[in-house]
């Protein structure tokens, strides 16, 4: 990616910065996704860690996650901004729809459609009933990255 990224919760208090190249796009349709966002799926970017900086403000770490999550909100307004899944890489997974322009970020992959909405429709590529396993993400990457670059 040429240019920063930058993007910032609802309220503005927090803000962060994407300078790495977006690994992956994705759709997330799960309920905990349903129910964090209150739409029908999440929109996410995956970048590296060191491809992300929090620019203002301290997140703090809500929702419910697990031991494989830390979800990061905004502590004024509550904005699920981030993720930082573990066992996968040392990744940030933000949401898109806070970017102040997304453009070109639309999803590549969705995951969870077991559990989507009948009506819920992605341009997504790549398509799994749960979450890829940590196997899937290296082909998953390149596969992005050659579509980015075409």
């Amino acid at each position: 990616m040429s240019q920063a990224r930058e993007g910032a919760c609802r309220c503005g208090q927090v803000r962060f910065r994407l300078t790495g190249a977006p690994l992956l796009t994705m759709a997330c349709h799960c309920k905990g996704c349903q129910r964090m966002t209150a739409g029908p799926f999440s929109l996410s970017v995956l970048v590296t860690e060191d491809g992300f900086e929090v620019a203002a403000g301290e997140p703090v770490v809500g929702g419910a996650g697990s031991s494989d999550l830390d979800h990061y909100f905004c502590p004024r307004c509550m904005s699920w901004m981030f993720t930082r899944p573990k066992g996968i890489g040392p990744f940030v997974n933000v949401r898109t729809p806070l970017l102040d322009d997304p453009t070109g970020l639309d999803p590549f992959v969705e995951t969870q459609t077991a559990e989507k909405l009948s009506w819920a429709t992605t341009p997504a590529v790549e398509s799994f009933e749960r979450f890829p396993g940590p196997e899937d993400f290296g082909r998953l990457m390149a596969a992005f990255a050659e579509r980015s670059h075409s």
